[in-house]
């Protein structure tokens, strides 16, 4: 694992717009901001069934932001808010206290490990997990 905040991987994630964009008529959508660094995120989701069919979001902020983001929106359509509920209590986890990354194509989280190292990037990567379970908590 590259120990560089910005290695290889999240720049690669922060570049990738394939699941970047808003929601015409979404289910429901949250906005959160960083007010100490000015990142903004905003989380739409469509939820059929209990999980989410389609989520789209729109970043204003870092390299970490944006591709936090990027992974949401590639791994959360299919799954119910209990499970990505889980998914973001993990993360924060693993960057406040060590903990292990989340199973299965959330193991991709791993890249945020160099930044439990530093404090005052944790909100970060945790901003468009907050953003998530607020939309789907509207969503409930």
């Amino acid at each position: 694992m590259d120990t560089d905040l910005y290695h290889a991987r999240i720049l690669e994630l922060a570049r990738d717009t394939s699941t970047e964009g808003r929601l015409d008529a979404p289910t429901a959508s949250a906005t959160v901001n960083n007010p100490l660094c000015g990142d903004r995120v905003t989380i739409d989701v469509i939820v059929e069934n209990a999980d989410i069919s389609v989520l789209g979001h729109k970043v204003r902020g870092c390299a970490l932001c944006r591709a936090s983001a990027t992974l949401i929106g590639a791994h959360a359509p299919g799954h119910d808010a209990a499970s990505l509920k889980v998914v973001a209590g993990a993360v924060t986890a693993m960057l406040k206290h060590g903990g292990p990354a989340p199973d299965g194509p959330w193991q991709a989280l791993e890249a945020f490990r160099p930044v439990a190292d530093h404090k005052s990037r944790h909100d970060c990567v945790l901003l468009p997990f907050q953003a998530l379970v607020d939309a789907l908590d509207q969503a409930d």
